[in-house]
């Protein structure tokens, strides 16, 4: 038995798997080996497995023996195994350690790397594999890397042409399941005369 994957968030008592072996006599359902760390409980006439406690993500997968015996005579019995996976869920968003950085960039300044951003994320794997991404409208004056987050400007400014000022938002996306968060920064960049 393979049931679907559990949340890590799955509450006491969730079903997790129906065992159900063919007797003509009635059988009793027992866990005998595999989980030691008694997160499961089987019923034992009907052979429905449920979760007994909260589940720790690094102790899954957890494969089980699970033994239907008849009922009036012990000798009689078959083992099947469960393996039981859980999900990792996406519990945190990225954070930049500050939502607001102030930058100056002469004008006239080449295109030109103006800041690195670092965003953090608690997750592991996948959900905290971050990309980077830029928000709002000023994206064609500035670009960023978004496996790096380095930010960078595409053309020279003209300071008296031009605004003086430019706010640019900037996103942190993980790679989250069962969905992807963001934490966002913004940059507020000041060209000098």
């Amino acid at each position: 038995y393979h049931p679907a994957p559990l949340s890590e968030k799955a509450p006491t008592d969730t079903f997790v798997v129906e065992i159900s072996a063919l007797y003509k006599l009635p059988l009793n359902y027992s866990i005998t080996s595999g989980d030691e760390k008694g997160y499961f409980i089987i019923h034992s006439s009907n052979g429905i497995v449920r979760t007994r406690k909260n589940l720790e993500l690094e102790d899954f997968p957890v494969n089980f023996k699970v033994r239907a015996t008849d009922s009036s005579n012990a000798t009689i019995f078959n083992e099947v195994e469960v393996k039981v996976e859980i999900i990792d869920e996406n519990d945190f968003p990225p954070v930049f350690p500050s939502s607001l950085l102030e930058e100056t960039l002469p004008e006239h300044s080449p295109a030109t790397q103006i800041v690195q951003l670092k965003a953090q994320d608690n997750d592991t794997g996948r959900n905290g594999l971050l990309t980077y991404g830029i928000l709002n409208g000023d994206g064609l004056k500035f670009r960023i890397n978004e496996t790096t987050g380095i930010l960078y400007s595409t053309a020279p400014f003209d300071y008296e042409e031009e605004p003086t000022e430019y706010q640019v938002v900037v996103y942190a996306e993980d790679d989250g399941i069962p969905e992807k968060k963001r934490g966002y920064c913004t940059v507020v960049i000041k060209i000098t005369d």
